[in-house]
This record gives C-alpha cells, sequence and structure tokens, in this order.
C-alpha cells in the first residue's frame, strides 16, 4: 500500500507550477487529490491527466482562493464528495508584475499579491481546518520562500506576502495544540517554474530545485513524520528529511524574530 493512500489533500494553484508537480507526486504516492486554480480548463486538463497517469481518485474546482464563497462551497464540495481532508497545500500565488521599488509599483496589482499569499491561506484555512479539528487530524503547508525572510526591494508584494504567510502559519500552529492538526512553512527553493521563468530577477539561473524534492519533503510531512516542526520553516533541496527527522526544535528555532543588537537590548 502507498503510504499516503486513504489520504485526501488538497492544492491550490494546482494547474501548473509547483501546484501541478505536488499534484502529480502526491498522486504517485496513493492519495486522492483534489486541485484548485482559477483556470477550470487548464485545471481540468491537468487533473485528467494525473488520474490517467496514476490512477489516482482526482478532481479539479475552478475557483479564487480569495473569493471567501466560492473557497467554502469548493471545501464542503470536497467533503461531500471524499468525507475527509487529511492534507491543505497552499500554493496559488502571484507575484509583482515589475522589477520596482514599492513606491512605483502599480497598487493594485501589488495589494492583489499581497492579498493571494494571505488573503487566500486565510480562507483556505477556514474552510478546511474545522474539517480537521473535526476528524481528529490533518495537516497544512504553506507554500513560502526565502524572499518572505528579508527585504526584497525588487518584489516587495511578494516578499511580504510571504512573509504575513509565515506568521500566519505560525499563529495557526499555536492555535491547533492538542487537536491533531498541524501547520508548516514549506519553502519549494527555486523551481524552473513559468512564473520563476517570467522574473528577470533568474534570467541566468541554473541551481533550480527538482520538484521530486518538494515533493519527497511534502509527502514526508503528510506522513506524520514531521509533525514536531508545526509552525515552523522548512527548505525543500536543502534540509535533509532524516536530519529534520532526528531534530526537535526548541525555542523560536526556524521562526521570524527580530535579533538582539547585544546584551543590552531591551527589546529582544
Amino acid at each position: 500500500m502507498s503510504e499516503l493512500s486513504g489520504q485526501v489533500a488538497v492544492v491550490t494553484g494546482a494547474s501548473m507550477g509547483i501546484g501541478r508537480h505536488l499534484v502529480d507526486g502526491l498522486a504517485q504516492q496513493g492519495a486522492t487529490v483534489v486541485g484548485l486554480a482559477r483556470s477550470g480548463e487548464r485545471l481540468a486538463t491537468a487533473m485528467a491527466e494525473v488520474e490517467a497517469a496514476t490512477g489516482a481518485r482526482t478532481l479539479g474546482v475552478a475557483v479564487d482562493v480569495t473569493d471567501a464563497a466560492a473557497v467554502a462551497a469548493a471545501a464542503k464540495q470536497v467533503v461531500v464528495e471524499f468525507g475527509r481532508i487529511d492534507l491543505l497545500i497552499n500554493g496559488a500565488g502571484l507575484i509583482d508584475a515589475a522589477e520596482v521599488p514599492v513606491w512605483e509599483a502599480d497598487p493594485e496589482q501589488w495589494w492583489q499579491v499581497v492579498s493571494s499569499h494571505i488573503r487566500g491561506p486565510q480562507l483556505m484555512a477556514r474552510a478546511v481546518v474545522p474539517v480537521m479539528i473535526a476528524q481528529g487530524s490533518g495537516r497544512v503547508i504553506n507554500l513560502v520562500s526565502s524572499m518572505g525572510t528579508r527585504a526584497e526591494p525588487q518584489y516587495s508584494a511578494y516578499s511580504i506576502g510571504k512573509t504575513g504567510l509565515m506568521r500566519l502559519t505560525e499563529t495557526l500552529a499555536a492555535s491547533l495544540g492538542g487537536t491533531g492538526v498541524y501547520a508548516f512553512d514549506v519553502a519549494p527553493g527555486l523551481v524552473d517554474t513559468p512564473m520563476t521563468r517570467s522574473m528577470p530577477k533568474w534570467a541566468d539561473f541554473t541551481g533550480w530545485t527538482p520538484p521530486s524534492m518538494v515533493v519527497e519533503l511534502v509527502a514526508a510531512i503528510a506522513a506524520g513524520k514531521l509533525d514536531a516542526w508545526t509552525g515552523r520553516f522548512m527548505r525543500a533541496g536543502v534540509d535533509d528529511i532524516d536530519t529534520l527527522r532526528a531534530l526537535t526544535p526548541e525555542g523560536v528555532a526556524r521562526q521570524l524574530r527580530l535579533r538582539s543588537y547585544g546584551d543590552t537590548d531591551p527589546v529582544v
């Protein structure tokens, strides 16, 4: 029996890029996979291809994850059809339209980017986490980025959105203690996708993270092997899963915090 057999996974941003790789990888490991994306036609094609290649059960639901009513309806549809949700992967998100400083960015597009990385995952959590709590188990994975751990002048909306998403993960994990539900940050690294290819910053980059390494880390989380890392950051292609399994992180390890300027710092 495959390691994830019997699990129902919901993946947002599933029609292309990292989300598409995750749909395929999770299906290969035995999960029933529900893909969410805005593009209904492209999503339907992707899910059909995965089902044909893997034999797994799949479902595609066209939805804008920043639309509260649509998200709630999608979650209800999944529960009606499959009876449970074991894994939620928040992967949908936009990128800044141009490499410009924040004051030159188009304000509407800038806010759409931030909203996609924070409002979308919050609405998905609002719709899915209660299902997980009721069944006594579940895992939420938010796809974040190292660009959320520092200021990124060329992509301010994206980095701010990912920073907010990391804080959302930590808040969610802290709220879920004792429920059997866990939340994690996973940075996929630089995967060769249409989004990364569209970014001039990476025009000459060659050190792409293999999608298989992202799938491997996500699958280990889904299988319950890394629950000690709830509320914390992990990086595909850099973190070794066996090393993570052997560690119990303490304090604020792998969480966003202010750094002290010295022993006399009154704030930290």
